[in-house]
């Protein structure tokens, strides 16, 4: 966000913060910073205000930057699984294997 755009946010928020205290209190801090409604200054802010306003709808209509940086062009495709697991072992075709030649335990042999 530029500098412009920060400025303008925060008269934005100067201004909300003003009106909620109009709205709420019947207080206008401008105008008693200022000088009253009249005075040049309070004007000024109040301009200020209003064109930051302005500028701000730019942020209101500009795309959000985390969803442009997490879309991509493989997101939406079928994704290959083959390199996150490892191959696993065909159970159905394991050979048979003589039991009594491959315990070590077992003695066919003289007993000594």
């Amino acid at each position: 966000m530029g500098i412009i755009r920060r400025i303008a946010l925060a008269l934005v928020i100067i201004g909300a913060i003003n009106w909620g205290l109009i709205g709420f209190f019947k207080f206008d801090l401008v105008a008693a910073i200022f000088g009253g409604q009249d005075a040049a200054l309070s004007r000024l802010i109040y301009a200020l205000v209003g064109i930051s306003g302005l500028v701000c709808i730019g942020l209101l209509l500009k795309p959000d930057e985390e969803l442009d940086t997490v879309t991509n062009s493989r997101r939406f495709t079928n994704p290959d699984l083959s390199t996150e697991f490892g191959e696993e072992p065909d159970f159905t075709k394991d050979k048979k294997v003589d039991k009594k030649k491959s315990d070590p335990n077992n003695h066919q042999g003289p007993l000594m």
